[in-house]
C-alpha cells in the first residue's frame, strides 16, 4: 500500500474519526482539555506507526498538560483503537500538537492590520 493511495487515506480518515471518539469518550485522564480536536492522522503504509496530530483550544499550560496526558494514555487509546477497528496491525500511536489554526488565525490578524493601516 503506498502513502497516498485511496486505501490508506481512507484508513487515515477512519483512524482520525475513531480516535476523536476515543480521545472525547474513553480517556477519563483529567489533564486532557475537553476542547482537544484531532485535525489528521497520518498511517504508515505498513500499519506498524501513526502520528495524530492533534490541536487544542487553550493556554500554553493546557496544551503542555494535553499532551502529557495524551502521551501517557496512548496505550489505552491503542486498545481501544484496536477493539473498534479491524486491522491487521494496530499502529503505534505517537500525538503531535497540531498549530496550524493558531498560525492561521495569527496571520489573518497581521493580514488584517497592514490592511487598516493602508487605509
Amino acid at each position: 500500500m503506498r502513502k497516498n493511495s485511496v486505501k490508506n487515506i481512507r484508513l487515515n480518515s477512519e483512524v482520525q474519526r475513531e480516535m476523536s471518539q476515543i480521545i472525547r469518550e474513553d480517556l477519563k485522564d483529567p489533564r486532557i482539555h475537553p476542547m482537544t480536536s484531532v485535525m489528521a492522522v497520518e498511517v504508515t503504509p505498513d500499519l506498524k506507526f501513526a502520528k495524530i496530530f492533534v490541536s487544542v483550544l487553550g493556554d500554553d499550560e493546557a496544551k503542555e498538560a494535553t499532551m502529557a496526558g495524551l502521551k501517557k494514555s496512548a496505550s489505552y487509546a491503542r486498545h481501544q483503537l484496536a477493539v473498534r477497528m479491524n486491522l491487521r496491525n494496530t499502529p503505534e500511536l505517537t500525538f503531535v500538537l497540531d498549530t496550524s489554526i493558531e498560525y492561521g488565525v495569527s496571520m489573518a490578524k497581521r493580514i488584517d492590520e497592514v490592511m487598516k493601516k493602508e487605509q
